[in-house]
């Protein structure tokens, strides 16, 4: 399995990493992970930009020190303060038609698993009104994870953000953003793993979600840095 560690230089240049991990998987047939901590940016999903008072919530997000960025999946408004964790796990399939519930019960697993691990009772689910409302979330004293996923032909990134800390923070953005683009959201619904019992570092939490998700299997490192 290839691991990826790090980030590229700037917000699109490590966006441009995990596109490749997907790509590369279904063109190798070898599966991939990263752990990282993402730049400092508020990302919009697709549904937000279609929004009357998009404007707005972009704005909201600029003048409180989140550049707006736009990504081309589903979901809505996450935040990302440059201590919050994203991961990606991509992974090679015989079939694009089946394996969607296992695998995000797979993912799922894996972060309550990882989590646990650093002291903090995460179990399934989410409050009501969380920020970037699903199905596939992972909670512990407030949201402290969700995931998505992504299929291709021949590959699938199963993905998700895991807040280490800087709770408060994200809060404060994400309330006038989401008023913004009309949709329900509860500040106090906002978690993090260091309010939860568990440190707060960012590192830790990379490594832990690394250690499930890799588990026994042999790997090559390579540098995101480098890839970007």
């Amino acid at each position: 399995m290839r691991v990826i560690r790090g980030r590229g230089p700037d917000r699109e240049a490590d966006r441009a990493v995990t596109a490749a991990m997907l790509r590369e998987a279904g063109e190798t047939d070898e599966p991939a992970f990263r752990a990282w901590t993402p730049h400092r940016q508020l990302a919009f999903g697709r549904r937000d930009t279609r929004a009357p008072r998009y404007g707005e919530a972009v704005a909201a997000a600029e003048e409180r020190g989140f550049p707006a960025v736009e990504r081309s999946v589903g979901g809505q408004a996450v935040a990302y303060t440059g201590t919050t964790v994203a991961f990606a796990h991509a992974l090679p399939l015989d079939d694009a038609r089946s394996g969607l519930d296992a695998r995000y019960e797979a993912g799922t697993t894996a972060v309550v698993r990882a989590l646990r691990s650093l002291g903090v009772p995460a179990r399934r689910g989410e409050p009501s009104q969380s920020y970037c409302p699903g199905d596939h979330s992972v909670q512990a004293g407030g949201k402290l994870c969700g995931l998505a996923q992504r299929v291709r032909k021949e590959s699938a990134l199963v993905s998700g953000v895991v807040v280490v800390a800087d709770r408060d923070e994200i809060a404060d953005v994400l309330a006038p953003v989401y008023e913004a683009i009309d949709v329900p959201f509860d500040p106090n619904s906002v978690g993090s793993v260091a309010d939860a019992g568990g440190p707060a570092s960012s590192d830790a939490v990379c490594d832990a979600l690394e250690a499930v998700f890799v588990g026994d299997a042999e790997t090559r490192v390579e540098d995101a840095a480098n890839l970007a």
